[in-house]
Parts: C-alpha cells; structure tokens; sequence
C-alpha cells in the first residue's frame, strides 16, 4: 500500500510508531496531489513549502520525544473559505486576489494543535454560493470518477481532494449541502455537523445563520476522529454553544430496535435509478439488522424548505458581501474617478455572475418595502420547519433519504437551468435550517462508475450517535476505494 493511500488513523499511528516519517508521508501525498492536478484542479493553493516545514517540524518533536497530537505528521485539505495565516485564502473570488489573513480560522488552529499539516487550500464554489465547484474564478474542480462529471458543491475541491487521496481528511463547510452533496457525488463520507457544535470563526462567511464547517473523510472514523478535535467551545464564535461534551469514540451501533423514518412528501418524487435502488438496498440491510422503518410527515419542508432558504440565505450573503469594497485588501482598480465609481468598478470585476445575482436578490429581499414579506416571512417559516423535524425526532431516532435525486452531473449541464439546481438541493438544505446534523454516506457504485450516497440526519446534538450509526452501515456496505479512473 502506497503511504498516500492511507486513512487518517493509519497515517497518524504510523508517523507516531516511526513506520515512517511525517516528511515521508508528506511527500508521497503531494506527489500524488501533483500528479491528479492537471485533470482534477482540486486545489486553489498548494502549500509545500508550509506543509514540509510542518512535516518537519513533527518529525523533530517525535525525535525530541514529544507527544505529537492524534493527527501528528498528517496532510489535511481545507475549503478556501476558512483562514490560514499567511497563506493566500480567497474564497475562490477574484475579489480577494491574494488575501493572506492576519489570523487561523478556530478550525485549523485546533488542527495544527493536534498536528496536523497543510497540503493545500481546496477549490469550491466561489463563497460557497453553487452546488457544482464551477462558479470558481480559478476554473473548475472534477470529479476523481469521471472528470467530465462535476465534484459537487460547494466543497467540491475538497471531496475530490480526499476521494483521489491527496489527503485521508479535508474540512469543508455546509451551507444548503456544500459539504453532503460532494461527498455523495465523490464517494467519501462527509459530515455536516449540529449549528453551533463546530466554531465558525475564522469562516468566510456566506449565510451566517447555515454555514458550518466539517469533515470529509473515506472513513467513518475518521470523520469521529476529526470530529474530537473539532468540537470546542470557541468564545470568538457567537454561534458556538458552550456547556456541552461529546465522545466520539467509535462505537457500532445496534441497529435492532433503532427507529429509521423516511419522509411520507419525498415518497412521490422522482429520483434516478441507481439513488432509488440504493434507497431500496438500505433500507432492505436496515430491516434485516432489526431496525424499524416508520414514515413522518414533512409537509412544510416539502413545500417551502427551498424559497425559505434561498431568501434567508441571498438576505445574509448581501449582508455579508457588503465589506468587499477593494480599499482596505483584495481586488482593486486605480482609475475610478470617485468611490462610488470605484464600488461599482471592484464588485463588478471582482464578484462572479452567481454572487452577484445573489447579492442583487438579497438587496431586494431586504429592502425595506418587502423586507416583511420575504425576509421576515422566511424566518417564520423556519421556526416551522424546525419545529416539524423536531416533532419527526419524538418518533424517530433517525431520518433516511437521498442527498441528491440524480447522481453528479456532466459539467456544464446544470449551468443551463439554475432553477433545477437550486430545487436539487431539497433533500439537503432544510437541515441547515433546522441546524441538524447530516451525514453523507457511501453506498455503491452505479454502472456508470459514478458513486452512490444517501443521507442519514439526526436529531440537534446527536451526531456521535449518528456516526456510531454510520459506523455500523459502512461495516454492512463497504468502505468507499479511492478514485483512480482516468488520474
């Protein structure tokens, strides 16, 4: 086995037990990250020269005899929306040209403290705004099975990167499914944690109110183990909750007795036959384990989740995106003749076609003629659908459904209906909306090649239990191999 194909804890015990060292390991998962770019454009931002210091400075502590973290020596990718100091980080927006932020994002910081290195900054969606990794000023990412297919969004970089084993973990974040959708799309495991459990600070933000960051991993215990380092009170965040502990030592869970819901409004619609088939085989593997497969009702998801996210989350992003205004860093021009010529000069230059339309969408959902009507009305109907999930979860211990109704698209296809996209996103969004924990899961492989996921959610703060769950289905299904067609 070549060193860059090995999972999270493997890497880490080998680097701690000197099987090799942290350099060794380092080096055989840039080679490998090096020879895929050309065809997958996983990465915005490679970081040797940081990722081998790194690597060498783990190996120095090991020699001292230091104890070197659970992650000690092993390469990580992160989503170019979460902070590195002094590397370039940038949103995958012309706006930010070279931006190195002054600080780390709570995230990183807490990764580098169990030892962890950086092998690059990943591609996404440019602020996280897409659900195929194409709206990226620097071109877009593929999909490791097929590159003529998308990775998913808007943590597409990220899937890929760990799918084609760049690194056995990466950290997205998850907005409406940015984090779900390309670990379906690419065959990894990729988690969306309870809002509020993960720290958002250091985040380039989008919907402050959605986004949270998480794992991606080919392992569901590596996604626990990231998931024990990721999980601190952080001050610096407003959202983070203080006052709660979690174990998430894995443990397979007993299905038998379990409570698995599927959603009585998603029964009529139409998904693609490899996602229906995975439906039936899953739930056929849950029966047979002893679980209980009962139907909730849904009805204000089904009907509203999708309009009453897309206004809270343009309203925010307006909100958020205000601060670019090419003065103080970023994009910039030199010959506007006044401020207001200069504004419209960097954010017309600086900003993508989908950040734009959603910046234009949210400047009129909160204006202050229809703030009420959209804006206000929106966040009422939120409290609604949360209180719905919370309802489904006095009868159910978890949620079963798709991630997506078809499997990853070509590129290109889903840029020429917009509405479709954005209405594809059903099965993942109202999660975030709730502020529940999801989990993306492999299945199989379609005859095409293309992998299959379904979604596993659970109820606020019980994402150990919903790992511990996912633990026992990747023992029954298999875990996902890494992605070698074509790279």
């Amino acid at each position: 086995m070549e060193l860059f194909e090995l999972n999270l804890r493997d890497a880490a015990e080998g680097v701690r037990t000197k099987k090799f060292s942290a350099l060794e390991l380092f080096d055989a998962c840039f080679a490998r990250a090096a020879s895929c770019e050309p065809k997958l454009a996983a990465l915005i931002t490679p970081t040797e020269e940081e990722g081998r210091r790194g690597a060498e400075e783990i190996d120095a502590r090991i020699a001292r005899g230091e104890d070197v973290g659970p992650l000690g020596g092993v390469p990580v990718v992160l989503k170019d929306n979460l902070c590195t100091k002094g590397v370039r980080t940038t949103a995958a927006s012309k706006i930010l040209g070279d931006w190195r932020p002054p600080y780390d994002a709570t995230v990183w910081s807490l990764l580098q403290g169990a030892g962890a290195v950086l092998l690059g900054k990943a591609n996404m969606d440019e602020f996280a705004m897409g659900n195929t990794c194409g709206n990226s000023a620097f071109g877009p990412s593929k999909n490791p099975w097929d590159v003529t297919h998308v990775p998913g969004g808007s943590s597409g970089g990220s899937a890929a990167a760990v799918a084609a084993a760049y690194a056995p973990c990466a950290l997205g974040s998850d907005t409406g499914g940015s984090i779900r959708q390309p670990a379906s799309y690419c065959g990894v495991y990729g988690l969306k944690p309870t809002y509020g459990m993960v720290s958002r600070y250091g985040v380039i933000s989008y919907g402050s109110s959605l986004d949270q960051v998480g794992p991606l991993a080919r392992t569901v215990s590596d996604l626990q183990l990231a998931m024990a380092i990721l999980v601190h009170y952080d001050p610096m965040d407003s959202s983070s909750v203080p006052g709660k502990s979690f174990d998430f030592t894995p443990h397979k869970m007993d299905l038998k007795g379990k409570r698995v819901a599927l959603v009585k409004e998603f029964q009529a619609f139409t998904l693609e036959a490899p996602i229906a088939d995975a439906m039936a085989r899953v739930r056929r593997l849950l029966e047979n384990a002893g679980a209980e497969i009962l139907e909730v009702g849904l009805p204000t998801v089904a009907r509203y989740a999708v309009s009453c996210y897309y206004a809270l989350a343009m309203s925010e992003a307006h909100t958020n995106l205000e601060r670019y205004d090419g003065i103080r860093y970023g994009y910039t021009v030199d010959d506007a003749v006044g401020s207001k010529e200069m504004f419209e000069a960097v954010r017309s230059a600086g900003f993508g076609s989908e950040v734009k339309s959603r910046i234009i969408a949210g400047t009129c959902l909160t204006e202050p003629t229809r703030c009420n009507e959209y804006y206000v009305a929106a966040t009422k109907v939120r409290t609604l659908i949360a209180r719905e999930f919370a309802k489904a979860f006095e009868s159910a211990d978890f949620i079963l459904q798709p991630v997506t109704p078809l499997l990853a698209p070509k590129i290109g296809e889903t840029d020429r209906d917009k509405m479709k996209g954005y209405e594809s996103d059903l099965y993942t969004l109202p999660v975030n909306l709730a502020g529940l924990p999801g989990l993306s899961f492999f299945v199989e492989h379609a005859a095409s090649g293309l992998p299959v996921g379904l979604q596993l959610i659970g109820a606020r703060w019980s994402d150990p239990d919903l790992l511990n769950a996912g633990l026992t289905l990747e023992e029954c299904l298999g875990s996902p191999s890494i992605a070698r067609g074509g790279l």
